[in-house]
């Protein structure tokens, strides 16, 4: 792990569950394609690093509650449940398989702040500070999935709404939302080509 220890001061136990990434998701990988085989070379800067751009926008404060749609195999939910540890995280995927491995992985390095649920974003009822999602559908399809799960009472920052990482041109999907919605150039946070178009999008619902 090489990259992620120039952007955030680490405790040794986050350093020590970042390494073990490094391990798990390699492992599983063989079993369960989760990533691309040709791309999970590149797990520290495409998958955790980038999950973690939500942290360079907004610093969650202690007992914030975060709903991630679509996680997939847990980005950006696991990278920051384990940077965030006072804060808890729910993770819901329809496919159970890739629930299942997240859950093990969660499990693996110890984080106590993460439930895992193979779960429809339209099923799941209760509501949180923070939705977020990595590239999971079109903005104006989540944002019409997710708004009855975000609460209105804030403690952060931040006004609550949903934070979605995307790449490519944008200008279709967030034009309905061009008053509201604020896009960051994630290479603001850190460098590198691959970073380049990469966005993070924030919208307070």
């Amino acid at each position: 792990m090489k990259l992620i220890p120039q952007y955030f001061q680490l405790t040794e136990l986050q350093a020590q569950q970042f390494a073990a990434l490094e391990v798990l998701y390699p492992e599983w990988n063989e079993k369960i394609n989760l990533i691309s085989r040709k791309d999970i070379a590149n797990l520290e800067e495409h998958h955790l690093l980038h999950s973690l751009a939500i942290a360079k926008l907004i610093d969650f404060q202690p007992d914030t509650t975060i709903l991630d749609v679509g996680t997939g195999g847990g980005f950006p939910g696991i990278p920051l449940a384990i940077l965030f540890p006072e804060c808890r995280f729910t993770l819901i995927d329809s496919i159970g398989k890739k629930i299942r491995v997240t859950q093990d992985i969660a499990e693996r390095i110890g984080l106590t702040n993460v439930e895992c649920l193979q779960e429809r974003a339209e099923d799941e009822k209760r509501q949180f500070d923070f939705v977020i999602s990595r590239a999971v559908m079109p903005l104006p399809d989540l944002v019409k999935l997710v708004r009855k799960n975000v609460q209105h009472r804030h403690k952060n920052a931040m006004p609550n709404g949903l934070i979605v990482l995307k790449g490519g041109n944008l200008d279709g999907e967030i034009h309905s939302f061009r008053n509201i919605a604020e896009v960051t150039e994630i290479s603001t946070f850190f460098r590198g080509d691959w970073f380049r178009e990469k966005r993070l999008i924030y919208m307070p619902l």
